[in-house]
């Protein structure tokens, strides 16, 4: 079983990663296992925050690395949290006082105006010097709630109304969430592009 290390310490990410790659010759392993701490994210989009946090733990680690840049994109906000949502209230995973204050940010904004999507990038780095990353991305289209609804998930799952359904991200059975969410969505498309690559010549060392 070939080793891929995750350049993230976001256990909820982690959980959901490994669900999904579960029938795969693949072990995602967190970096903390290695001692690699987190990277500056200085991009000014998904992606490159992606690949910077790929690179560092490809380069740390001397193996394939996996990263995932998400966030929640909300229409009355300009996009925001966006590229900031992990640290929308200032500290980072914070996920009460995030949701908090994106409540407070739209509580005068109708429901017609809380439109908002979840967005995920993912970058896989077959070594620290690969020229040509796998990159995928995935959006999940929905609203913003009033209050929070269910238990499950993490971040903005419990404000999060998904397009056609009647429940929240975090009032969705985990295999379903991981199915049609922004990284189930952005996981599918770097599995096809895997698949592809491995009709020609092994992606992974």
């Amino acid at each position: 079983m070939r080793t891929v290390v995750l350049a993230s310490g976001n256990r909820g990410k982690l959980a959901e990663l490994r669900a999904m790659l579960a029938g795969l010759d693949l072990d995602v392993a967190p970096q903390a296992d290695f001692g690699v701490a987190d990277v500056a994210e200085t991009g000014l989009t998904f992606v490159e925050n992606a690949l910077i946090k790929a690179r560092h733990a490809a380069q740390a680690t001397g193996l394939p690395a996996l990263a995932d840049d998400s966030g929640l994109c909300v229409d009355a906000l300009a996009g925001a949290p966006g590229l900031y949502s992990a640290r929308y209230a200032g500290r980072h995973g914070d996920d009460a006082a995030n949701n908090a204050r994106l409540l407070t940010e739209l509580a005068n904004v109708a429901d017609a105006q809380r439109g908002a999507y979840f967005y995920c990038c993912l970058v896989l780095l077959r070594h620290a010097q690969d020229p040509s990353p796998l990159i995928a991305e995935g959006r999940w289209y929905g609203r913003v709630l009033h209050a929070p609804r269910g238990a499950g998930g993490f971040g903005y799952d419990p404000l999060f109304l998904p397009e056609g359904l009647d429940l929240s991200a975090a009032e969705l059975d985990h295999a379903d969430k991981n199915r049609i969410s922004h990284r189930g969505l952005a996981l599918q498309a770097l599995l096809q592009r895997l698949h592809d690559e491995r009709r020609h010549h092994a992606v992974l060392p």
